[in-house]
């Protein structure tokens, strides 16, 4: 970490602040969700005031917690309601001391997990408790979890504002969901895990593309999901395979200067083989049952790609029919756009052009940079450059990772040097 204390607060707003909200939560309960992040900006706005004269404490973190427990508490003890428990709840947050929660006698072991259910309340509509449950629980900001929607921030943070506003109403308490609501949240956990490892695979933003530490951490709590008999399930099984087989790809995705290799660019040699057998038998065992996801349908198109020797034997026609399985459970435009780019590797750049350019789907994906930089890409395939160039204009023009930004500036470049 850079010694910087501007800098070294950056970095631990993204990687610390939602374990330190969580912590509290765990306490305080979902209900006061605000109490909790409101004391961990305030103990982050105090370290930019404290830190440039006083220097960085040798435990930074700690620090953090310390202000950021002692805030919560005295934003507590103005509450009304407060006043009866004060000696109880004072009592847990101080134990939480500066090393956290005791996590060992936690359900799942993991407080981050337990707080993904508190969040995940039945009060809220799914889309709600996701949106809660990224920014609380994995420090996502209202502008990622907009683009992974592809909503627009303010509905994002309006969404948010209202599901805060109905765990309090709500009452929603501390205490861990029973074993019969662990399992009606867990789709909605399932789901956030999902959006999470994406995050991290495919940053929407930022100097890099992949975000490897996001999707480890997605991995891992996705794999306590799957071995923990309330919460195992053929759906939990099909994530974990479509997370292992994506992330057994990482070190391939980019060169040593961060720039994007796409899939027929990568040395399969830098795949881990070990990650992806794990995968496949994680993909076996969700065929259990009759219940079919579409997380099951995403690691089987995963595994085709895992399982092809290189670009040019890659079973095609499996992974176009398994999009239009994908698209029958949950119809996407995204899933349109990568049904196209398959069809454009079975039938070629024309056939892909046409399912682009088909059914509105740009107009939907319009602030999309891929749905653009695809459809650049094909139209140069076609010898269609002038609007080859347009197409990669609007790309540019929307939000991306630097990485990103730099392959689309290359393919138009191409353009304009044929």
């Amino acid at each position: 970490m850079t010694s910087s204390p501007d800098h070294l607060v950056t970095h631990l707003f993204r990687e610390e602040a939602g374990r330190m909200v969580t912590r509290l939560t765990r306490v305080l309960g979902a209900r006061h969700l605000d109490v909790a992040e409101d004391a961990v900006q305030d103990a982050l706005l105090r370290a930019l005031r404290v830190w440039p004269l006083s220097g960085v404490p040798a435990q930074p973190v700690a620090w953090l917690f310390t202000v950021a427990r002692n805030q919560a508490l005295d934003r507590m003890r103005r509450a009304r309601w407060f006043r009866d428990r004060e000696p109880i709840i004072t009592a847990a947050v101080r134990a939480l001391g500066e090393q956290g929660l005791d996590e060992g006698r936690l359900p799942f072991g993991d407080a981050d997990l337990c707080v993904m259910f508190l969040t995940c309340h039945p009060a809220l509509s799914r889309e709600a408790r996701v949106a809660l449950t990224l920014k609380t629980v994995c420090g996502f900001g209202v502008d990622e979890i907009a683009r992974a929607y592809l909503q627009p921030g303010p509905t994002v943070a309006q969404r948010i504002v209202r599901a805060k506003r109905t765990l309090r109403e709500a009452d929603a308490v501390a205490d861990m969901p029973t074993r019969d609501d662990l399992v009606a949240r867990r789709s909605a956990v399932l789901e956030t895990l999902y959006l999470m490892f994406n995050e991290g695979y495919a940053a929407h933003e930022g100097a890099h593309l992949t975000r490897p530490d996001v999707c480890e951490e997605a991995v891992r709590l996705t794999r306590l999901l799957a071995v923990s008999p309330e919460t195992a399930s053929p759906e939990t099984a099909a994530l974990l395979a479509l997370m292992l087989l994506h992330s057994a790809r990482l070190a391939a995705r980019t060169t040593p200067e961060g720039d994007v290799l796409l899939l027929d660019a990568q040395d399969r040699a830098q795949w881990d083989r070990g990650r992806l057998a794990e995968g496949l038998v994680w993909l076996d065992r969700s065929a259990a049952g009759d219940d079919l996801s579409p997380y099951h349908v995403q690691a089987a198109i995963a595994a085709t790609h895992a399982t092809a020797p290189d670009l040019a034997r890659t079973d095609w026609p499996r992974i176009v029919s398994l999009y239009d399985q994908l698209h029958a459970l949950a119809p996407s435009p995204v899933v349109e756009l990568n049904r196209a780019v398959a069809l454009a590797q079975w039938y070629g750049a024309a056939a892909g052009l046409a399912a682009v350019e088909a059914n509105r789907l740009l107009s939907r994906l319009d602030h999309y940079y891929l749905a653009h930089a695809v459809r650049g890409t094909l139209l140069m395939q076609v010898g269609r450059t002038s609007e080859a160039l347009t197409a990669f204009d609007r790309a540019l023009a929307c939000g991306c990772s630097a990485p990103e930004r730099r392959l689309i500036a290359r393919r138009r470049a191409q353009v304009v040097s044929t």
